[in-house]
């Protein structure tokens, strides 16, 4: 299973982490009977459960402490969400945001387990009234997710339910993808906020966008669906896609250029990628569509990108 590679961005400050609302928290009282659910890991670690719980905090600063607190409890039937994998060393509110502050364990958490866990305590701690987003760091430094992009401001509804209570290993993202305009000629991004399984790494979500199409009818694909990724890997910036050889014949209606550029420009949105290795069958001694050498490491082209 792949997991999460976090990179520390040690000159983001407090200071720069968005504010998602007020510039000061409202002390607000919660009435009384009020129910909340508190969220925690199952035991296998694959989807995330919540449990009906009604506080006795009134206040906001009672409720965080309460709730954080409830988190850390051992529980019998699901995993104790916070103390044992990692804890919260600290919290502060900014505006109506809240801001808390993990130990140096986060960083030891596989992948999909990383986002439950993110989705069990954001899912618990947005049910306060003055708690409109919540934003994790690590050592005091954002945390950031696989491609080194700020995590940032999380709410609630960012992790998607399944069966009502039950959050399984999906988030969202922003994708800038590019495809081609009408002639076939230039490259025109796309941005698409794409829900997808933590299982699988962004790259390889790009190039499944790409085989997918624009669906918009102002844009065509650049990649015929038929074409098969054997595999897609990212080491020191450069991104490797590897193509299988059967179906590199069908190809799109576009220009060889726009072709290839689609692939390295969308891909090259990525924090983590600067390059592009391209190749089919493991082999980069062929050429693309007869007038491209893969023999090259491509970088982003932005001279045929024009807008709609």
């Amino acid at each position: 299973m792949r997991k999460l590679r976090f990179t520390v961005l040690s000159a983001v400050l407090l200071l720069l982490i968005p504010s998602c609302g007020l510039s000061q928290p409202a002390d607000t009282e919660v009435s009384d009977g009020d129910v909340y659910r508190v969220y925690y890991l199952n035991k296998d670690e694959t989807r995330v459960q919540g449990e009906v719980y009604t506080p006795v905090g009134e206040t906001s600063e009672e409720l965080i402490r309460e709730l954080l607190g409830v988190l850390a409890e051992e529980n019998l039937k699901l995993k104790q969400t916070l103390g044992i994998d990692t804890s919260i060393t600290g919290y502060s509110m900014d505006g109506n945001q809240l801001i808390l502050n993990f130990d140096s364990s986060y960083m030891k958490f596989k992948h999909t387990t990383e986002i439950l866990f993110r989705a069990a305590v954001v899912r618990t701690m947005n049910q306060i009234d003055s708690v409109e987003c919540i934003s994790f760091q690590v050592d005091s430094n954002t945390l950031t997710d696989s491609a080194g992009n700020p995590i940032g401001a999380m709410t609630a509804d960012m992790f998607i339910d399944n069966a009502g209570n039950e959050i399984n290993a999906y988030e969202k993202v922003k994708l800038t993808l590019y495809f081609s305009n009408e002639e076939g000629t230039a490259l025109i991004p796309k941005t698409e906020e794409v829900v997808y399984s933590s299982n699988i790494s962004l790259e390889k979500l790009v190039m499944e966008k790409l085989l997918e199409g624009p669906g918009d009818e102002r844009l065509k694909a650049t990649l015929s669906p038929e074409r098969k990724v054997n595999s897609i890997t990212v080491k020191d910036g450069i991104c490797y896609v590897n193509f299988d050889a059967s179906n590199m014949e069908i190809t799109a209606n576009v220009t060889e250029e726009v072709s290839v550029y689609s692939i390295v420009n969308s891909l090259s949105e990525l924090k983590n990628v600067n390059k592009v290795q391209i190749s089919i069958d493991g082999e980069n001694n062929r050429m693309f569509r007869e007038n491209i050498s893969l023999s090259n490491v491509f970088e982003r082209n932005l001279d045929l990108v024009k807008t709609k």
